[in-house]
């Protein structure tokens, strides 16, 4: 079975904060998995259902290679896409052996059992955004500012071993190449600085090697006679790009959930061994990051009974899939007690999030000091008011205002 193309046009910005937009949910009841045109005109394959999603992402005949012909590329110049094919692939465009290859030495950097010992760091560091925010006279304080982006990009940096000096232009840089508001004359620009960045930084690294991720790897590879400079630059690239642009959205939009939700706010803060559902509603709630799980059909496949021909790209809506009442018992209520661990917000199949152990433990650690430290702490504007950025790429906020 084909559906007709449908007259969605990615990307959608979303009007509400609390809410994906309407067409989601039309498309969700009126087919699960339908045609929809991109920017530019190409047509791709729009799977909204939580079922058929999962589906997908499992499925190893749709690939991740952003490289292959009929993949789903959101506002990209002809001159980026040849820059962009003409790189070696990033892991999260490996498909098959090559990415479980490139995925096994580093996923045991964020195992739960690892990041344990990271936890006392990562408090330490919450404690001291959180103590600048009780020192400073000034109200209201953008939270933005203040602690949802430093906190995660310390903490990423310290991992991997970058300069924290350096988290300002990562930051900056990040921020115009995930958002698809962007030029594609900027959106290259950036991503040929960050990468330049990177490349120089592990070239400092393999001269001389740390104790942290990147300083391990190099260590391992050269006693194995593997040394793969390229693939380090590649790998470094996706994690500092994904490393805390994502994860500061998540604070700042965490915060707001539970600050107009005090019901909510209350059960954790009585029972911080709840903080731990909170952050999993949160994470489906929001599901900041929509629309980059995105694959094409390498074989004929039916999905859903749906057709799909080799050749044609699938976006898998993940904030449309986290809002399947098939899967969420209405969805669009906040209710940290309903147990969400099956959201799709870090993906799902072979190519979920590597940091999503880390994602976590940094938000309930966020959250349960800033309501533990500052229990008084409110919006200092109407939430209709909060500068919410709209693009459909990487959801989150602008600014913050907040008080006590």
């Amino acid at each position: 079975m084909t559906k007709s193309v449908t007259g969605l046009r990615l990307p959608v910005e979303r009007g509400c904060p609390f809410a994906p937009p309407a067409e989601y949910e039309r498309l969700r009841e009126q087919a699960p998995i339908s045609k929809i045109r991109l920017t530019g005109g190409t047509e791709a394959w729009w799977v909204s259902g939580h079922e058929e999603g999962r589906a997908v992402l499992a499925d190893g005949r749709f690939s991740s290679d952003r490289r292959k012909d009929g993949f789903p590329l959101f506002n990209i110049d002809a001159k980026t896409l040849e820059q962009f094919r003409s790189q070696p692939p990033l892991m999260v465009g490996m498909d098959g052996a090559e990415h479980a290859a490139a995925r096994r030495p580093v996923i045991g950097e964020f195992t739960v059992r690892r990041l344990a010992a990271l936890r006392p760091r990562i408090q330490a560091i919450v404690d001291h955004f959180i103590d600048d925010l009780l020192a400073t006279d000034e109200r209201p304080v953008d939270l933005v500012q203040a602690l949802s982006l430093p906190v995660p990009s310390l903490v990423i940096s310290e991992l991997l071993g970058v300069p924290y000096t350096d988290h300002d232009f990562f930051q900056s840089r990040t921020a115009v190449a995930v958002r698809r508001t962007s030029s594609p004359e900027d959106r290259g620009r950036a991503l040929a600085e960050l990468r330049a960045y990177i490349d120089d930084l592990i070239t400092r690294k393999e001269a001389e090697p740390g104790d942290d991720l990147f300083g391990r790897q190099i260590a391992r590879q050269r006693q194995e006679g593997t040394l793969d400079h390229e693939g380090l630059v590649s790998m470094a690239f996706l994690l500092l790009t994904a490393g805390h642009e994502t994860t500061a959205n998540m604070i700042s939009l965490g915060v707001v959930g539970l600050l107009t939700h005090p019901e909510q706010l209350a059960l954790i803060t009585a029972d911080p061994g709840r903080t731990p559902l909170a952050v999993e509603e949160l994470l489906r709630f929001f599901t900041i990051a929509d629309g980059v799980t995105s694959r094409v059909a390498t074989e004929d496949v039916e999905i859903g009974g749906v057709s799909i021909k080799a050749g044609e790209g699938v976006i898998v809506s993940t904030l449309s899939a986290n809002w399947d009442p098939a899967a969420f018992k209405d969805p669009a209520e906040l209710d940290i007690e309903r147990g969400a661990r099956h959201h799709l917000a870090f993906g799902f199949g072979p190519h979920q999030c590597l940091g999503q152990n880390l994602a976590r433990m940094e938000l309930q650690i966020v959250f349960d000091t800033l309501f533990r430290r500052i229990p008084t702490l409110r919006l200092a504007v109407p939430v209709e008011d909060l500068p919410f950025k709209t693009d459909a790429a990487i959801y989150g906020a602008h600014e913050l205002p907040v008080t006590w």
